[in-house]
């Protein structure tokens, strides 16, 4: 009865339907207009995800979603030589696998609004603040993720979007614009807080606005209840009757 937007990505995503996540906030501001569903991959980068694209995206489906979120580079954008480094993808290599993502999910849906989001900053001191608590003195003295290596993986992600026609949110650059970005947005210098979890929603709706999907002109999925007759209710469903 509801078209469908998909949100598939990393543990970003994946923690988005926590309280306060961005996912959930996208679920209540399209409430009765569409369904958004999770996808979202702890530890995933992109080259591990491609595996997981045909299973998602069916391209024989004959409900496909009407947009997709991919939240992608965080875990490619991991340092070579340092804990994370199994995760590491080229820069060359994520570019293309974010193509590779975007021409199988134009095959499932041509229509299908996609939208590429860049992976947020990184505060290395929030970083090894949490591997110390995690790990104490077993702890690395490096972050396994800099904000500098981040904004190459982020800055590729727009430039294949520009080069497609696709719309994009570049939270790199968005969350930066903050005085203290690091501790109000990220809670472990890469995971988001509640307020980083806003910026994500903001973002989203406004992108999916600008391209017509906007939860204030979608129909709801069945009559608001102002519009029922108490004394003949069934006259405002007679036009879902086949």
């Amino acid at each position: 009865m509801r078209p469908s937007i998909v949100l598939f990505g990393d543990s970003i995503t994946g923690h988005s339907f926590e309280p306060g996540g961005w996912g959930a906030a996208l679920t209540n501001t399209f409430s009765r207009k569409a369904d958004v569903i999770v996808r979202g991959y702890g530890g995933y980068n992109t080259r591990w995800a491609l595996f997981l694209l045909q299973h998602i995206f069916l391209l024989d489906s004959t409900n496909p979603p009407i947009a997709t979120t991919i939240f992608f580079g965080a875990n490619d954008a991991a340092l070579l030589g340092r804990n994370s480094e199994r995760q590491h993808v080229p820069i060359e290599e994520y570019k293309d696998n974010l193509l590779k993502m975007v021409e199988h999910l134009k095959k499932c849906a041509p229509a299908m609004l996609i939208v590429l989001v860049t992976p947020p900053p990184v505060d290395e001191d929030g970083r090894k603040d949490h591997a110390r608590s995690s790990y104490g003195d077993k702890a690395a003295k490096l972050p396994e993720r800099t904000n500098e290596a981040t904004a190459v993986y982020a800055s590729n992600c727009v430039e294949l979007a520009q080069e497609l026609g696709l719309p994009s949110i570049n939270l790199w650059s968005k969350m930066q614009e903050t005085e203290g970005w690091g501790k109000k947005y990220l809670s472990d210098g890469l995971h988001l807080t509640p307020e980083g979890n806003a910026v994500v929603h903001q973002e989203v709706v406004r992108v999916l606005s600008e391209a017509g999907i906007s939860a204030e002109v979608m129909p709801f999925d069945f009559p608001h209840h102002s519009e029922i007759d108490a004394k003949n209710p069934e006259k405002a469903f007679q036009h879902l009757c086949l």
